[in-house]
């Protein structure tokens, strides 16, 4: 019986492991999933989390109730030793210890991109988990209920005020998204008026979301300024030393919330803590049919894909060109591999990862997308839809499409949630103080 171990649990690595389930036989494999979170996150979503319109849960697919045949380990894979066929598992409880196997599939995916720039680990929130778009909604909504109970000036001034860092598909639909969010509120809270919201997107390059051509990326940026936000674009982030912004262009203020998108990097254990070849990028050096290694030189049992694999791009004119990790493509690759692992089990040929792009959409709030094929652009309320029914449909399972639809149209009748669940981070904090207000 073959070991097959799966390093990640996103959405290559669930992807891979769901198809390995439904195509290996209990006699041919024994699957292991490790990951330090029990869910696979719904990235695409996460902007919609960010605004309410989606529960946080909802963009959680959890990988016990899908994965039936499937150990799950809770830990993070520190050190993989391909020549010992090994990984070295750190839990989130006790000590560290060995996991041994006969395949490998490396599908930890990418981390957040960080520069050393005053104040960012101090100040900044990611957007790349479920917890972090939760945290990024209650503080918006914390932050308005504040500020209503406070006069006119910097203190209220930089409650109101929300500093986006990257201009890639995730900074821009969250960006998008809490403005929505933001102007929504202002029927709530007649103390606040529209004047008085500050919204700020930063981007070093001249131009935001890569993925689509110059004039739909204009487009997007008129767009978000008719609609009262600041874009600041070739400009970059000097500074967020307690919540004071300073840019390049030196214009400075202050910000209560500050959410850092500004790309990904190579996630460590691949890019410092393995064995297995990685190109200067530190990704997985990846063969079209998801082998590591080369054309000439595969690597025997070692698979990749996902955001942490260079996999090339055999859709592309560009000679050498590679994949962009997005989920587009980690979700089809991880039910390649799956395919390709098994295929290789049971000693037939690979197939190579050949897929030409379904386009781009993005959604900019409730009403709001835009969504490009080559040339064909389409705005407004019918790219919403298609960003909607896309993914809908590519969500995983039948129970969190109809849980997904069910908030959409409990939404489209009543409005959205504006509660701020911001004091769970503290859940003992009123135990504590048994009702004396805490300073």
């Amino acid at each position: 019986m073959r070991r097959i171990l799966v390093v990640g649990g996103g959405y290559a690595g669930f992807y891979a492991a769901w198809g390995l389930e439904k195509r290996l036989r209990p006699s041919e494999a024994e699957l292991t999933v490790v990951d330090p979170r029990p869910y696979m996150t719904y990235q695409p979503f996460l902007p919609e989390v960010t605004a309410g319109s989606i529960e946080a849960r909802h963009a959680a697919v959890s990988l016990r109730r899908h994965l039936k045949r499937t150990r799950i380990v809770a830990g993070a894979v520190t050190e993989i030793d391909h020549a010992k066929r090994r990984v070295v598992v750190r839990p989130a409880e006790g000590p560290e210890f060995d996991l041994e196997y006969d395949e490998i599939v490396v599908t930890a995916g990418a981390v957040t991109r960080k520069f050393p720039i005053p104040g960012i680990a101090e100040e900044a929130i990611g957007m790349k988990h479920v917890e972090e778009a939760v945290a990024i909604r209650d503080r918006l909504l914390t932050s308005f209920d504040r500020a209503s109970a406070l006069d006119p000036g910097p203190a209220r001034r930089k409650l109101l005020t929300v500093t986006f860092v990257g201009g890639g598909f995730s900074g821009v639909e969250g960006f998008a998204e809490l403005l929505s969010l933001a102007t929504a509120l202002l029927k709530s809270y007649p103390e606040i008026s529209r004047d008085e919201l500050s919204f700020h997107l930063v981007e070093a390059q001249g131009r935001i979301l890569p993925e689509v051509t110059d004039k739909p990326g204009r487009w997007v940026v008129r767009s978000l300024e008719q609609r009262g936000a600041h874009v600041h674009l070739n400009t970059q982030l000097r500074s967020a030393v307690d919540g004071h912004v300073v840019l390049s262009t030196g214009e400075e203020f202050d910000s209560a919330l500050i959410v850092w998108t500004a790309g990904n990097a190579a996630n460590p254990v691949v890019h410092n803590h393995t064995d297995l070849p990685i190109d200067e990028r530190g990704l997985l050096v990846v063969r079209a049919d998801l082998r590591v290694g080369t054309e000439a030189d595969p690597v025997p049992g070692a698979w990749g894909a996902g955001d942490d694999a260079a996999v090339p791009d055999l859709a592309s004119p560009v000679a050498g060109a590679r994949t962009v990790p997005n989920a587009q493509h980690a979700f089809r690759q991880g039910k390649l591999l799956a395919r390709n692992l098994t295929a290789h089990v049971r000693g037939r040929t690979p197939k190579p990862y050949l897929h030409h792009g379904l386009g781009s959409v993005a959604t900019l709030g409730i009403g709001k997308g835009i969504f490009q094929y080559r040339r064909i652009v389409i705005t407004g309320l019918l790219a919403w839809l298609m960003h909607r029914g896309y993914h809908v449909l590519a969500v995983p399972s039948w129970e969190r499409k109809v849980r997904v639809l069910a908030i959409w149209l409990t939404a489209a009748f009543f409005g959205r949630d504006i509660v701020s669940l911001a004091s769970v981070e503290h859940p003992r904090d009123a135990f504590v103080s048994g009702g004396d207000p805490i300073e």
